[in-house]
């Protein structure tokens, strides 16, 4: 049996709220007990999708007046594939879809579109998938920022001119947005690699975003360089979490580090000099766009969007949003924007390194 900390448990008890009441305010549609159908991925890439994206999106259907089911797959796609054909059987005709792996995600949005439905990418593009509008943060624009930000960072501590090792850790292989967010990266980096102006660690991507695999993986870098490593990309805050840790395991010091999703670990560490900063998403805005884009489908309109993004041999519209880096210097707009609150980050050793 898997065993859930209590966090997780109760994250898992926010999500099994929400989901139940959007599912007893669905039954008051008489056409169908769902329109809309969310498939959100899992509780471990990020507290995100329990926290920001179900409640956000539960509250902009019922005042949109449109009746929803929003289900998390707990990392599994073939739960993913179960939850899309039971939003099917209730009726759904739009399908805002956070893929888990590509394959199953585009199986699922043709399950829709083939029956004359809508489907709507959600953070995570699918390749070859039918979607009708991508709705997602500036991909390029989170990975131009970490590498920035560990960039100045090491020009800040004095090790950018000593030719510093720079080791990668990139997302999930099968989530398209770490590919992405890899663009991003190189797009800094690789020309400073090519120049010499910085020299070329070990790079790898880490199965499912986990932690755990990112420990591992990490902890072989530090091996197979002799512990050689003058900063680090990581591709979101639980990754860097993890490599704390293995800094903390082997009593060497904190080094330029990046992250993302700005969760109260990731701002704690920036607060006590373990991390840089992090990439700053306000979810209730990609959540509130997605469930705009899904009312727009189910009334016969367009979604809105400001671009396109290359989906293989198509241009898929998209609407990008913007974002923001996070250090030390402007940390504080979490607490005033309520994405995080004061008393979750600025608690135990932490609290003195609070303004």
């Amino acid at each position: 049996m898997r065993k859930f900390s209590r966090k997780t448990i109760a994250l898992l008890g926010v999500f099994a709220a929400v989901a139940a009441v959007v599912a007893s305010g669905a039954t008051a549609s008489h056409k169908a007990s769902a329109q809309v159908c969310v498939l959100l991925p899992d509780t471990k890439s990020s507290v995100r999708w329990v926290q920001f994206d179900a409640p956000a999106m539960a509250a902009a259907f019922k005042k949109a007046g449109v009746s929803a089911m929003i289900t998390n797959a707990l990392n599994d796609p073939e739960k993913q594939k179960s939850q899309a054909q039971a939003c099917l059987a209730a009726g759904a005709k739009v399908v805002i879809e956070t893929a888990l792996d590509n394959g199953s995600a585009a199986a699922i949005e043709k399950l829709f579109t083939e029956k004359g439905g809508k489907a709507i990418d959600y953070d995570r593009q699918v390749t070859g998938g039918t979607a009708s509008v991508y709705v997602t943060f500036d991909g390029k624009a989170v990975g131009e920022a970490q590498a920035n930000g560990i960039v100045a960072a090491m020009k800040a501590n004095g090790t950018y001119s000593k030719k510093p090792v720079v080791a990668e850790l990139w997302g999930g292989p099968t989530d398209q947005n770490a590919f992405w967010f890899k663009s991003g990266n190189d797009a800094v980096l690789n020309p400073l690699f090519s120049s010499g102006a910085l020299t070329k660690g070990p790079q790898q991507f880490v199965p499912d975003w986990d932690a755990n695999n990112a420990s591992t993986i990490f902890s072989q870098m530090l091996v197979k360089t002799n512990n050689k490593i003058d900063a680090v990309l990581a591709a979101n805050d639980n990754i860097a979490g993890a490599v704390v840790a293995d800094l903390k395991a082997k009593h060497l010091k904190p080094i330029p580090l990046s992250g993302q999703d700005a969760t109260p670990q990731g701002v704690q560490y920036i607060l006590a000099g373990w991390q840089t900063g992090t990439v700053y998403k306000y979810v209730p805005d990609e959540a509130n766009a997605a469930a705009a884009a899904a009312v727009a489908l189910v009334k016969g309109q367009t979604p809105k969007s400001n671009g396109f993004r290359k989906n293989g041999s198509k241009n898929e519209p998209t609407l990008a949003l913007p974002v923001i880096w996070i250090t030390k210097a402007n940390y504080t707009r979490l607490f005033t924007d309520k994405f995080l609150k004061k008393s979750d980050v600025c608690v135990g050793a932490y609290a003195q390194y609070c303004k």
